[in-house]
Formats: C-alpha cells, sequence, structure tokens
C-alpha cells in the first residue's frame, strides 16, 4: 500500500511540490486549497502528466481536508507574503490565521501524521503548528535550513566551478538575514572552502545565502518556488524512506544550543521517526553571537506570535 502525503495550499510552491513528490513516486498525493477548483485542476493537469513522468501515483484535488484523512505526511505550504509596508505583525497575524486551522484540520483527519511546514515566518509558524496540535516534537518540523543550505552550496560551486555534489554545507539559525552560515564546516570534496578561496569571497557567499530569497524577488517580484519546494521533498522522502539524513532543519529546542521553546533551524537526524535528534556542533565565539542574535529574533517573533493564537 502507497504511502499518503497531502500538501496544503496550491499555489507555486505547492503545486511543485506536488509535482515533484509525484515524480519520485513518494506516494499518493492529495492537493488541498480553499480556492474552488484551483487544487483540483493542478491535480488533474498532474494526473494527465505521469504517464510522461512514468508514475503510477495518484494525485487528489480538493478544498476540503476529508480526502485528506489519514495522510502519512503532512507538507503546509500556505500562508500570505509580507506586503511593501506591511508589519511584521500584520504578516504573523495573517499566517497565524491560516497556519492555525490548517493544524487543527491535520490534527482532525491525520492524528499519526508528520508535519512538514513551509510556510513564512517560517520558524514561528511551525512553532504555531507544534502549539495547535500538540504533538510530540519529532512529528513537527519546519523546512528552511536545506533550502539555505543548498543555497549556500550552490554559490560555492559556482565560485569554484565545482560540482554541486562533491560541496557540503550547513547553516544555523533562523530562516532570513539573520541565519549563520557555518563556513567553518563546509568542504568541496573534503577540502575545507577556506583553503580554496580567500575570505573576501567567501564572506561575500555569506552574504548573497543571506539575502538569496530577496535576490529572487527582486528579480521575479514574487518568491522562490522551485528549490523550497524541492527542500521539502527531501525531507518527506528522509522520513518516509527512513534515509537517516543528517540535514539543516527547523526543529523544536529544548536547551540545545542554550535556547528552549523556540524552532530553529539545526542539524537533525531526519528518519522514520522524524527528527530523531538534534545534532550539536562546535561553534567559535563569534558564531556563538550570531546564533545567540538568531535565537534572539526567533524567540520575539514566537513571542509576537503567542499573543495572536
Amino acid at each position: 500500500m502507497r504511502k499518503k502525503i497531502t500538501v496544503v495550499g496550491a499555489g507555486r510552491v505547492g503545486e511543485t511540490t506536488a509535482h515533484i513528490l509525484a515524480k519520485k513516486s513518494l506516494g499518493d498525493i492529495v492537493l488541498v486549497d480553499i480556492v474552488p477548483n484551483l487544487a483540483a485542476g493542478k491535480a488533474l493537469d498532474l494526473m494527465e502528466l505521469r504517464p510522461i513522468d512514468d508514475s503510477d501515483v495518484t494525485i487528489t484535488g480538493t478544498s476540503g481536508f476529508e480526502e485528506t484523512a489519514g495522510s502519512d505526511v503532512v507538507v503546509v505550504t500556505s500562508g500570505m507574503p509580507r506586503k511593501p509596508g506591511e508589519s511584521r505583525e500584520d504578516l504573523l497575524r495573517k499566517n497565524i490565521g491560516i497556519v492555525k486551522p490548517v493544524s487543527e484540520q491535520v490534527m482532525k483527519y491525520s492524528p499519526n501524521a508528520f508535519l512538514v511546514v513551509v510556510a513564512n515566518p517560517l520558524d514561528t509558524m511551525t512553532w504555531v503548528a507544534k502549539k495547535v496540535t500538540g504533538w510530540p516534537k519529532n512529528r513537527v518540523v519546519g523546512m528552511a535550513g536545506i533550502l539555505d543550505a543548498a543555497r549556500l552550496r550552490c554559490f560555492i560551486a559556482m565560485e569554484l566551478g565545482v560540482s554541486v555534489k562533491d560541496v557540503q554545507a550547513f547553516v544555523l539559525g533562523g530562516h532570513g538575514d539573520e541565519m549563520v552560515p557555518c563556513v567553518r564546516y563546509a568542504s568541496v570534496g573534503g577540502i575545507p572552502i577556506e583553503k580554496l578561496m580567500s575570505k573576501e569571497k567567501i564572506d561575500a557567499i555569506v552574504k548573497r545565502t543571506r539575502g538569496a530569497g530577496g535576490e529572487i524577488v527582486k528579480l521575479l517580484g514574487f518568491s522562490a518556488y522551485f528549490s523550497p519546494a524541492a527542500a521539502a521533498v527531501e525531507m518527506v522522502q528522509a522520513i518516509l524512506k527512513d534515509e537517516k539524513r543528517v540535514v539543516p532543519c527547523s526543529a523544536y529546542l529544548e536547551g540545545e544550543y542554550g535556547a528552549s521553546d523556540i524552532y530553529l533551524g539545526v542539524p537533525v537526524l531526519l528518519g522514520a521517526g522524524g527528527v530523531e535528534k538534534i545534532l550539536e556542533v562546535d561553534l567559535t565565539d563569534e558564531e556563538k553571537v550570531m546564533l545567540a542574535n538568531s535565537i534572539k529574533l526567533c524567540s520575539e517573533s514566537i513571542e509576537e506570535g503567542k499573543g495572536l493564537l
């Protein structure tokens, strides 16, 4: 019997997530969106793509959650982007108004599922999902670190003219300008990047990684969707196939890295048990200061979110 995966939100990230999931044949897919017929139309289009992709999974589109019942994994991509002149509290209020009822429906129809949150502000929305469902921390996880690390790896590969397959890197902290790219741990074919490029080039890559999302928005006029969708699918695959991947994800902390009751991007072991372990790495004094700032900003956002729940 195939696994069942629900994708909430049939916008650019949601539809692309559903497409990649179907292409990989990771399970039957239910695409959900409140806009009448939107998910149904996109699901039918994806169904008709299956003979080309050699995929036999089924893709269903719906505006309700009844058809999602019994899902093994639910990916929440629904949420509104921040508009010019809009305050952070305004964005929080709007997206909590989306993520909270979605989490309630997921809890009702798929009480044993794993929840992968993609909605922004990422770390806060993942905290909201956990708070609303009351699920254990291993079953509620946020997608951000895999995306940010992919961007860091991409820029390193581009600078050095090497295959991205040979570049390893990860980031810590919140999803945004406050992230902490751990360049000391970045390598190419096992060689530390500090041996391969100057500090100035590394600093430029770090700066570009932090602003990568904004760079795409500036070019397109809207947020990235191919890479976030692929990152979410990588997490779903790690869980459903029990791959025991060591990847950066937004995980619930209970003292790790000096933080508690917040979601933050950290390296985790991701497998059939969801977040099976949080891995702590040694940090320099400078990295500790940057991470402390990231923790502070994430904590402030979550505190605002608590007041809006």
